[in-house]
C-alpha cells in the first residue's frame, strides 16, 4: 500500500512526480476531473505561441514530433501501471496533436482558437482513420496515433481557413 494520498486518475504505484506521470498529465493537467482532454488541449496554446513566435512553424511541427515520442514513452509507462488500456488522464497526446494543428497558422488568438475547436472536434468525432487508430492500435503509441492523425485532419482544414480568409502562408 502507498503511503502517498490518492490522485484520482493515477495509478495507486506511480506517483505524479515520476517522469513517466508528469509527461502523460502534461504536469498533472489531465487530472482535472471534467474535460481533460480539452484542458490538454488548451494547456498546449502557451507553448505553441512561445515556440512558434521565437523559432516559427517549422519549430512548432519539430516540438510536435518530440511531444510524440515523449508521450509514446511515457503513455506506455503509464499504461502499463494502470487497468485502463487509454486512461483519460493521459493528455500528451492532446498536446502533441494540437501543436500540429497549430503549426499552419500564424499566432493570433482567432486563428488558435480555430485550430483548438477544430482539433477537439477531430479528436472527439474521430473520422476514419483517427477511429481505426483509436481502437485498433494498442500501447502507448496507440494513445499518440489517433490524436495525430486528428491533428492532421485540424491541420488541413485550418492551413485552408488560413488561406481562404488572407491569414498568409506560414511557412515561409
Amino acid at each position: 500500500m502507498s503511503d502517498r494520498p490518492y490522485m484520482a486518475g493515477l495509478p495507486a504505484d506511480l506517483p505524479l512526480k515520476h517522469p513517466a506521470s508528469m509527461v502523460s498529465t502534461w504536469f498533472g493537467v489531465g487530472l482535472i476531473p471534467l474535460a481533460p482532454g480539452t484542458w490538454g488541449s488548451l494547456a498546449a496554446l502557451p507553448l505553441a505561441w512561445v515556440i512558434q513566435t521565437v523559432a516559427g512553424p517549422y519549430a512548432l511541427l519539430a516540438a510536435s514530433a518530440v511531444v510524440f515520442g515523449l508521450g509514446w514513452w511515457a503513455a506506455t509507462v503509464f499504461i502499463s501501471h494502470s487497468e485502463v488500456s487509454d486512461p483519460q488522464a493521459i493528455v500528451v497526446d492532446e498536446v502533441a496533436g494540437q501543436l500540429l494543428v497549430l503549426a499552419v497558422a500564424p499566432a493570433t488568438f482567432w486563428y488558435y482558437l480555430a485550430g483548438l475547436v477544430l482539433f477537439r472536434f477531430f479528436d472527439v468525432r474521430k473520422p476514419w482513420p483517427v477511429r481505426w487508430a483509436d481502437r485498433s492500435l494498442k500501447g502507448g503509441f496507440g494513445v499518440m496515433a489517433d490524436d495525430v492523425l486528428a491533428g492532421v485532419y485540424g491541420a488541413a482544414l485550418l492551413f485552408g481557413l488560413v488561406l481562404a480568409t488572407g491569414g498568409g502562408h506560414v511557412f515561409g
